[in-house]
């Protein structure tokens, strides 16, 4: 006979539609190391089943079930828990990271909170007071969509600021640069980008460069800022640092989406040192500018490297990332119809659709050469047009029998779909990277540029889970070492409440409620689906015996608590392969 305890909880359980486990266990010959007991544990198996209890023993999960049974397990050196009817959850993934670039970012010198352009102003003026002239003065990713003001710093705001300094205001791929910064490139009205080369110059009614200059980077350059360049200790240093910060809201693994080899080198190097405390899988990044053939041999190159063909659980290379388009934060994302004419964007063309980086032609055989050397092809594609063009070449790839489901070739933003793009997607086993804190800190912009409608299949999570599609929720952290205060905040329960309400900052009600997730399938999306997308699932992702022993315990049960206070969960024990690597107050 169950106990009182376990019997109420396997009656509210059934209740809520979900499955009590009495218990697993893996194998009991020794006892365990570590037992969580008391406990709300959401397993995040195939039943979802809740159970009262963990053990672990070594990096592995030994048992999950009822606090009785589970006591079986103790010895006298294993560390007991309680937690207090709290809930235990799957250790949490973030999809999309940048942690290199990202723990170095305030590495010179912190950078204050930019809301308006004056702020905007005020630190580029400070800047210029202390920088010698002639010297470069440049931001990057302060985007337009997050200011009050909605739009970029013009050219004479920026002159007037910093008028002896080139300044560039960068947001990613596209620049608003000053008078100086355009000169010291030679780009006047008669200035031409190179054939064959993405990009646009806005110009004024006068044909006068006005500053903005789309995907700024092919072909305008800046030069000495006068930042301090840090030691490989410093470097080590500030990403143990940011690594810890990522434990400390329960993040047990990442993926980097776009590493450079010498990033991932470093994350091996920690490992070996012991000094690892999130699992690592990463897109290797690949430049898709110049000549084919040598592209595809760059692509292969990363195939063969040992961290892609070792499976190893914590550091490990799972694919390629391109770009294919623009962004939506910057007005150059590639979409089926023009943008619409914007004081936002500063879109003057009425024809306008954003900058597709690489032709379809040319795209096509860069994926086949990535399927076809077993690595997963992602690339960042935020625009329906971007969407729909790789979806199309996964699909005629697909047809000519290459292994794109096996590969699980992925999409990475995926902001602006479709019904098509969503069941092309879930036909194909195409898995997608999405990052819900886009909808939180930008909702408010893209509904003033777009309109409501056509904003229907801006994160259509709801449609993706119903058609039996994967995807992952991430955050695209950037830059800052600190969860909300991070440029593209990390805090996987802000994401989680904004997957689950469709709510943003500045944004009056909920953008399209229909696509909210539920409770359940938002714990899915951060920890057993982005298991799948990076190819963990057998390994990470459930609380289930025998899988790796990364969990956290929470402070807050996001399955039953009120939805405005999701967003403030804190762990207060987190745990990867068996080792306590955050423990709160």
């Amino acid at each position: 006979m169950f106990s009182p305890l376990i019997r109420r909880n396997f009656l509210a359980a059934l209740a809520a539609g979900l499955a009590f486990i009495p218990v697993l266990f893996l194998s009991a010959a020794e006892p365990a190391d570590f037992i969580l007991r008391n406990a709300k544990v959401a397993t995040v198996d195939a039943k979802f089943s809740l159970a009262q209890a963990v053990a672990v023993r070594g990096d592995k999960l030994l048992a999950v079930g009822s606090n009785a049974d589970i006591a079986k397990l103790a010895g006298p050196n294993t560390r007991i828990v309680d937690a207090q009817g709290r809930l235990v959850v799957p250790g949490l993934m973030d999809s999309h990271t940048h942690p290199s670039g990202a723990s170095l970012y305030e590495f010179d010198h912190p950078m204050p909170e930019m809301e308006t352009i004056g702020d905007v102003l005020a630190y580029i003026k400070s800047r210029a007071a202390i920088a010698p002239e002639g010297q470069w003065i440049t931001t990057s990713q302060i985007f337009i969509t997050r200011l009050k003001e909605q739009r970029y710093p013009t050219r004479s705001e920026l002159d007037s600021v910093a008028p002896k300094h080139p300044v560039a205001f960068q947001t990613g791929p596209d620049a608003s640069v000053n008078t100086l910064a355009l000169q010291l490139n030679k780009i006047d009205r008669n200035f031409q980008i190179p054939a064959g080369v993405p990009g646009k110059i806005e110009k004024d009614a006068n044909g006068e460069p006005t500053g903005i200059l789309r995907t700024a980077g092919n072909y305008f350059k800046t030069g000495f800022t006068g930042a301090r360049s840090a030691s490989e200790a410093e470097r080590t240093a500030r990403l143990v640092a940011l690594f810890k910060d990522y434990n400390s809201v329960g993040i047990t693994t990442i993926s980097d989406r776009n590493a450079g080899l010498g990033a991932i080198e470093s994350y091996a190097k920690l490992r070996d040192q012991g000094a690892l405390t999130v699992r690592v899988s990463a897109s290797q990044g690949v430049g898709s500018l110049g000549e084919l053939a040598k592209i595809q041999e760059n692509i292969r190159t990363v195939a063969k490297h040992k961290l892609h063909t070792e499976n190893d659980d914590w550091v490990r290379i799972i694919g390629i990332k391109m770009f294919l388009d623009g962004g939506m934060l910057t007005g150059s994302a590639y979409m089926r119809q023009p943008w619409g004419l914007s004081e936002v964007y500063s879109i003057t063309d009425p024809q306008y659709r954003g900058v597709l980086f690489i032709p379809k032609d040319r795209l096509k055989p860069m994926v086949r050469t990535a399927i076809e050397s077993g690595l997963q092809f992602t690339a960042h594609s935020v625009g329906d047009g971007a969407v729909h063009t790789l979806l199309e070449v996964y699909d005629e790839l697909a047809k000519e029998g290459l292994p794109v489901r096996q590969t699980r070739a992925c999409v990475t933003h995926s902001n602006f779909m479709s019904r098509e793009a969503v069941e092309t997607a879930a036909r194909l086993g195409v898995v997608l990277d999405i990052q819900p804190v886009w909808l939180y800190l930008d909702a408010h912009t893209l509904n003033k540029q777009f309109g409501y409608d056509r904003l229907r299949y801006f994160q259509p999570l709801k449609s993706i889970f119903a058609a039996g599609g994967v995807v992952g929720g991430g955050s695209d952290h950037m830059q800052k070492i600190g969860s909300f205060r991070s440029v593209n905040p990390y805090n996987p329960f802000l994401g989680m409440a904004t997957a689950i309400t469709r709510r943003g900052k500045w944004y009056e009600g909920q953008l399209h409620l229909e696509e909210a997730l539920t409770r359940e399938q938002a714990l899915r999306f951060y920890t057993i689906n982005n298991a799948k997308l990076l190819f963990k699932e057998d390994r990470t992702g459930s609380l289930e015996p025998g899988k790796l022993a990364d969990l956290v315990l929470l402070d807050t049960d996001l399955l039953t608590c009120p939805e405005d206070k999701i967003a403030q969960t804190k762990a207060l024990l987190t745990m990867v392969g068996g080792k306590v690597v955050w423990e709160g107050k």
